[in-house]
């Protein structure tokens, strides 16, 4: 039953996810980094090469088992989530610019998240070749991302009125379907998971915090908007924890892998709502950047 419900029920709700995130897209939002280049190659740099590294310093900092290192590099990899835009509008980021962020990042990370995924392995488990990702499993993630967003985009385009209606049901049933399926997932495989759990809990605070504060002051050293600080903050600070647990329970085939995911699922919302008030706070000491173009 728990099997059933993770192989068939995670690439479901991430679809659904994936799907909606595409209602939402229109080929404008790709074009709009002609608008503000720099501060959409400053997030990318962020989250495609900072991370990554960051990650790597943590999980060798904490000494974690190989295969929750490999999670927790996984969980690096993987974009930025859709809940960003939520956090961005609340804390009055730049919500464009999220949402041409969130549709790059999903693209390059069908690239780029193989190759992190099979680097980690070839480092922490050499001479393990059972779990790495190989041509097939990746062509499998490229349908897992990027198939969904495409398909919704396609009916945003054909039927805009009936993907605006559609938005924010798509959105309730991803999040119901991702609880059943993660609840799920964890109670079949729960001594694994409270094994694992206050192992995985500081590091994934740690990398959190680290992802949202990197996300927020590197922009601003680079004298990127204040707002658009805060939008590329959120969308490098939330990773999507969806996209590593489906990627760890049916391509790699390993629960444990998504520990690290499904911990810093949880514990990120909070994180993120924390940091958001703590930079709103401390709006009136900024001084005023100069927007970029």
């Amino acid at each position: 039953m728990g099997s059933a419900l993770t192989t068939i029920g995670l690439p479901v709700a991430l679809g659904i996810i994936m799907l909606g995130l595409g209602l939402s897209l229109t080929p404008r939002d790709f074009t709009r980094i002609a608008k503000h280049p720099k501060a959409v190659v400053i997030a990318l740099v962020c989250q495609l090469l900072l991370l990554p590294l960051v990650c790597f310093g943590l999980v060798l900092l904490f000494r974690l088992p190989p295969v929750l290192a490999v999670g927790m590099m996984l969980l690096a990899a993987s974009p930025g989530g859709t809940t960003a835009n939520l956090y961005s509008h609340l804390f009055r980021g730049d919500i464009a610019l999220n949402i041409s962020l969130t549709a790059i990042n999903s693209i390059i990370a069908v690239f780029t998240l193989p190759l992190i995924v099979n680097l980690s392995i070839a480092y922490f488990e050499p001479g393990d070749g059972q779990v790495g990702i190989q041509l097939a499993k990746a062509l499998e993630v490229f349908a897992i991302v990027l198939l969904p967003v495409a398909l919704g985009m396609l009916i945003r385009w054909w039927k805009p009125r009936f993907a605006e209606r559609m938005d924010k049901p798509v959105r309730i049933a991803s999040i119901i379907i991702l609880i059943v399926v993660i609840v799920g997932a964890v109670v079949s495989n729960l001594a694994v998971f409270l094994e694992n759990v206050v192992a995985l809990a500081g590091v994934t605070v740690l990398f959190c915090l680290l992802s949202l504060t990197i996300g927020f002051l590197v922009p601003r050293l680079l004298r990127v908007s204040r707002e658009q600080a805060i939008a590329s903050s959120f969308e490098i600070g939330i990773h999507n924890a969806t996209l590593a647990i489906v990627i760890a329970q049916t391509v790699l085939n390993n629960f444990e892998m998504s520990l690290p995911g499904a911990v810093y699922g949880v514990l990120m919302f909070f994180i993120a709502a924390a940091f958001g008030f703590a930079i709103r706070g401390r709006r009136t000491a900024d001084a005023p950047a100069p927007a970029t173009s």
